[in-house]
């Protein structure tokens, strides 16, 4: 079923992508989402405490410095775009609010951000989904303003939107004890909830504007190191990932709806669940040892992120996780040749050779 979503999504809106590519004009993407998207956004806001712009992050980058990217290298956008041949969209805010790179694509991403607006509220900052929807109404505004209305609109008609939302709205939300909404809501009135916020959500982005849109859906959270460590034996919380489902399957409503009754609209759910699990479930097939900890050991540490002070794995390709949250650099590689493949070949993804 995931690879049959991932071909709709490409017979419906990847011709004139590659219509675009063939002829030598740039594709533009806008990216939205969470820190597994982030490229430096929260390195912006002063009182973040959502960061990684201190070592150990980017090692494995360009550069081998701290990006605020959430990764030891790069995100699976990053790899994406190489692949498309266009640069990786730049940080909202690291842009002047007149800077031409706003009309080659812009990423919004932000470690903490989800659907809900309170959700990751106590890391004090970060651009919720909302917050990042509201930018980009500011940057079609920008846009308007270099080249006039009726070119701005064709831009962004025909752009690529790519939303990865909703982990932290579990993880930093939903499944912690000391927050109302666990508390407040069952799971099915929640689910309910993050539908109904990302339907209204994707329909003013389509008022914005957008008419290719793919939202990637959650992967197995019950099986990140962060909740791994909540079992007495070290294995994935089948409860969590059982929520991650219900949440999948109420996007996938969600985007066939929208489709429905949005003239225009080419909006598609890549569910790259099945890949990731796979991924975690079987990791010497893809050339990893372990998928069950992270390189830094951090797992049980409050915030569970790679600090200066954390002991480093010998081999970071090694492992699945980088730290409790994000996958390696590796991982995503795997994980983004899956994902271009799929978009773009009737075939599966082969397993890469061990290395």
């Amino acid at each position: 079923m995931a690879m049959q979503r991932l071909l709709f999504a490409f017979l419906l809106i990847f011709p004139s992508m590659l219509v675009n590519i063939a002829s030598g004009t740039s594709l533009v993407t806008f990216v939205f989402g969470d820190s597994l998207t982030e490229v430096g956004n929260n390195n912006h806001l002063q009182y973040s405490l959502a960061r990684s712009d201190y070592p150990w992050y980017g090692i494995d980058f360009s550069g081998r410095q701290a990006t605020g990217r959430f990764s030891n290298g790069r995100t699976i956008g990053d790899i994406i775009s190489e692949k498309l041949g266009i640069a990786s969209p730049p940080p909202y805010l690291s842009l002047a609010k007149n800077d031409d790179a706003l009309l080659k694509g812009v990423n919004y991403a932000s470690g903490g951000a989800g659907i809900l607006n309170d959700t990751g509220s106590y890391f004090i900052q970060r651009l919720t989904f909302d917050d990042q929807i509201n930018y980009f109404k500011t940057t079609k505004e920008s846009i308007r303003a270099k080249i006039g209305d009726v070119a701005a609109n064709k831009l962004c008609n025909e752009a690529m939107f790519f939303v990865g939302m909703g982990s932290n709205d579990y993880v930093n939300n939903y499944l912690q004890p000391f927050l109302p909404d666990g508390q407040q809501y069952t799971h099915d009135e929640f689910v309910e909830l993050l539908a109904s916020t990302l339907d209204r959500q994707l329909s003013r982005l389509y008022e914005l504007g957008a008419r290719k849109l793919i939202m990637h859906g959650l992967g197995p959270l019950g099986c990140i190191p962060s909740q791994r460590v909540k079992s007495k034996t070290g294995q994935c919380l089948k409860r969590v990932n059982e929520y991650v489902q219900e949440f999948n399957s109420k996007a996938i409503k969600v985007i066939a709806s929208l489709n429905g009754r949005l003239p225009g609209a080419k909006f598609s759910f890549a569910d790259t669940y099945p890949d990731v699990l796979d991924l975690i479930e079987r990791p010497t097939v893809y050339g990893f040892k372990i998928s069950s900890t992270s390189c830094c050991n951090v797992d049980t540490s409050v915030g569970g992120l790679c600090l200066p002070n954390s002991k480093l794995c010998k081999n970071r390709r090694d492992y699945v996780f980088w730290d409790a949250f994000h996958p390696s650099d590796a991982a995503n590689q795997v994980l983004a040749d899956k994902l271009f493949s799929s978009l773009f070949s009737s075939a599966p993804a082969p397993a890469p050779e061990p290395h």
